[in-house]
């Protein structure tokens, strides 16, 4: 082969690898953050998976609460902090109330401060990430059940740090809301 039908088919190479790439970016980051727990990505435990000890160090864990601007939600833990120890499985309230005159829907997000604790919070059950729709004046509570891996006060990062943050923000769900015709 000559260098003209080389160079078409090395960029078409090129094209489609870059293509193939792009799709795979999102589903490989999210791999990447889950086992690393890169920037305070949480683990999701299973039932079987629970600690079967509890390290007697104590940490204090902070609720942090948010709605975003255009969504009209009050939205506060039970408790604005917790002590807990490494092992030590936790079930937290969270109330929400929809302040508009219409039904509107919220998605939560959350993450982990300080990011390398990320790794070692493992949710069992958690409202975050799931759509949830309020009726006019509605109130609901939603629960959050984790544990500290107690593999954290082995950890070089971790083992001087006694403070977490467990930051949730409600942002609407537009994206869920009917044509208004």
């Amino acid at each position: 082969m000559n260098k003209k039908t080389l160079t078409p088919i090395f960029l078409v190479s090129i094209f489609v690898l870059m293509l193939g790439l792009s799709f795979a970016a999102v589903p490989l980051y999210d791999l990447f953050c889950r086992v690393t727990g890169f920037g305070g990505t949480t683990q999701n435990a299973q039932n079987k998976e629970l600690p079967k000890i509890v390290v007697n160090q104590k940490y204090k864990v902070r609720f942090d609460t948010n709605s975003n601007g255009a969504l009209a939600w009050k939205f506060y833990p039970e408790v604005n902090t917790l002590s807990l120890k490494p092992g030590e499985v936790h079930t937290v309230k969270f109330f929400v109330e929809n302040d508009s005159l219409e039904p509107t829907s919220g998605s939560a997000t959350f993450n982990v401060s300080p990011p390398t604790f990320g790794v070692y919070l493992n949710k069992i059950g958690c409202f975050c990430f799931e759509k949830q729709t309020l009726k006019p004046g509605q109130k609901r509570d939603f629960v959050l059940t984790f544990f500290l891996d107690p593999k954290v006060v082995d950890d070089k990062k971790t083992s001087k740090i006694s403070d977490v943050t467990l930051s949730f923000t409600f942002f609407p769900s537009d994206y869920y809301k009917k044509d208004k015709a």
